[in-house]
Parts: C-alpha cells; structure tokens; sequence
C-alpha cells in the first residue's frame, strides 16, 4: 500500500446536512458543516472499511491555515485535514475557539 496522496475528484453529498459538494480531488469534507467520511486509510486510497461519518471535534491554525480534527463517530478515529479556502469560516473560527460539544445546534 502506498503513502502517497492519491488525488480522487469525486462529487459527494454531505452524509450530515445534506449539501451537494462539488470536489477538486482534494476535498474531503463538506464545506457547509465540515463533516467528512472514513473513507480513508491513508490520504486518498479509499481503503477504510469503516465508511462511517467523521464529525469535526476541533479546529486549530497552523501558519495562518485552519487545521480540523476529524473523529470517526463509529471507530473513533481522528484525522488531521487542512480546510479549504469555501469552508464556512465562521464555524472554523468557533471550532476553534470552543470545540464541537460547545457549538450552539
């Protein structure tokens, strides 16, 4: 099995709230909610089993750039992927400063 990124572009909708996202080959979450999918093992292969839902649990800023960490809600899991540039910035900016559990549903 190879680590390198494999680059997919793929159209999805969001397995949370429902959006219709269109991919680049680098887009792994919905930009709406910023949920994802376990459909990984390593970056891009498509490999897991577990194809659960990934809630997003934090966010943090590295060099300027939002970092989320995903957490699979069925084998608990977490992931580290960078936001894109049409993520909804006013939920990464209150991940950042709250967390998931403190975010007002």
């Amino acid at each position: 099995m190879s680590r390198q990124f494999q680059r997919t572009v793929e159209d999805f909708e969001c397995g949370n709230c429902g959006a219709q996202v269109t991919g680049t080959g680098y887009t792994n979450h919905c930009p709406a909610c910023l949920w994802s999918r376990h459909v990984d093992v390593q970056p891009g292969d498509r490999a897991a089993q577990c194809q659960a839902l990934m809630r997003p649990v934090r966010a943090h800023l590295d060099h300027g750039a939002f970092i989320i960490t995903h957490e699979c809600t069925r084998c608990g899991v977490r992931k580290l992927n960078k936001a894109a540039r049409s993520d909804d910035r006013d939920l990464l900016i209150a991940l950042s400063a709250t967390g998931w559990d403190q975010l007002p549903r």
